[in-house]
């Protein structure tokens, strides 16, 4: 079993990054998004940001970091981890309640990446919040993998193996956080 049995839930390879920014950065709706989050940048200087990054960490760190960094300071009192019991050097899986899947996730990447791990985490995320195109890309750059939801009992079932069988690969092969 390899992770390519798994393309239509897992993030981007490297190799689909540059043609998903493309599609990413042709999309209108986008691009009124990506002048909210940075006012100040050009469409032409965020490209070049988005085409410099050759991994989903990369993406992470490049274009999504300070945005959030931002945000945690402008709309938060702040956050923080406290890994002293906890090994950077290992892999782990994070639980967390749903409150908000998306900001909670990427709060933690951030504070991942804070405290020196020199990785963020795979997210799971539902795919009935991602009725959108472009957000569906979105979130599978930013290292995110999809989980099938309003399926039948039976669909549910075999989705839900096939979501533990690339949970598993991804911790055992890709020794990353999920």
């Amino acid at each position: 079993m390899s992770l390519t049995e798994f393309a239509d839930i897992k993030p981007f390879d490297s190799e689909e990054l540059p043609t998903v920014f493309s599609r990413l950065l042709a999309t209108p709706q986008f691009q009124q998004v990506l002048s909210f989050v940075f006012p100040n940048i050009s469409l032409e200087n965020i490209r070049k940001t988005f085409f410099s990054c050759h991994t989903n960490l990369e993406f992470q760190k490049n274009v999504c970091y300070g945005f959030l960094k931002r945000l945690i300071s402008t709309a938060t009192k702040g956050c923080t981890i406290d890994i002293s019991a906890i090994d950077k050097t290992q892999r782990f899986t994070f639980v967390s309640n749903h409150r908000d899947i998306v900001i909670d996730s990427a709060f933690l990447s951030v504070m991942l990446v804070d405290a020196g791990f020199d990785t963020t985490c795979e997210i799971a995320i539902g795919d009935n919040l991602l009725k959108l195109p472009w957000v569906k890309d979105l979130v599978r750059v930013n290292k995110s993998f999809i989980v099938k939801r309003g399926l039948s009992p039976r669909e549910t079932l075999l989705a839900s193996k096939v979501l533990s069988d690339y949970m598993f690969l991804f911790i055992d092969k890709e020794h990353d956080n999920i």
